[in-house]
């Protein structure tokens, strides 16, 4: 499990990592052609949004692989060992369920609708950006259910600490 977790998440750095890079480059690349050569690249800057989309997105299912979504650890410090992983486990469901329906299954449908829609400066298909959601809700449901395992195991002692 370890090394699923950390496979994913060193390619999850990666291409959040890149992603953050092309967009630097590209945002640079805007101001060149904006002011120095006074012939602005709409391209650039359509694909610099859709990147920042696929960074956000993937740098989420970084802070889901560490357990660093929202959660309420006033009701989850007050109860007991047991009521612990009770309510940890019910945060890590619900973040399951949402990922399962908004991410995955809306995901899929909103990138089979835009499939049919071309963007305006790049001339390929929306539904192509739209393919980092279901990826991440799948990517989120696979943390998920190995935050669960551990802390059924009990192996989470770091994460109640942070």
């Amino acid at each position: 499990m370890k090394n699923v977790r950390a496979l994913l998440t060193r390619l999850l750095n990666l291409l959040a990592g890149t992603s953050f890079l092309v967009m630097v480059a590209l945002t640079c690349w805007q101001v060149f052609t904006r002011y120095i050569l006074s012939s602005p690249s709409s391209w650039s800057e359509e694909l610099v949004s859709y990147m920042f989309a696929w960074m956000s997105l993937l740098g989420a299912s970084l802070v889901t692989s560490e357990r660093g979504h929202m959660n309420i650890p006033i009701l989850v410090d007050l109860a007991g060992p047991g009521g612990r992983k009770l309510l940890q486990c019910l945060g890590e469901i619900i973040a399951f369920l949402f990922s399962l329906i908004i991410l995955t299954f809306g995901g899929v449908q909103i990138a089979q609708l835009a499939m049919g829609q071309m963007t305006s400066s790049l001339g390929v298909p929306i539904g192509i950006f739209y393919v980092v959601l279901p990826l991440c809700g799948v990517l989120n449901m696979l943390f998920i259910l190995l935050n669960i395992l551990e802390i059924l195991k009990g192996n989470d002692s770091e994460k109640e600490a942070a």
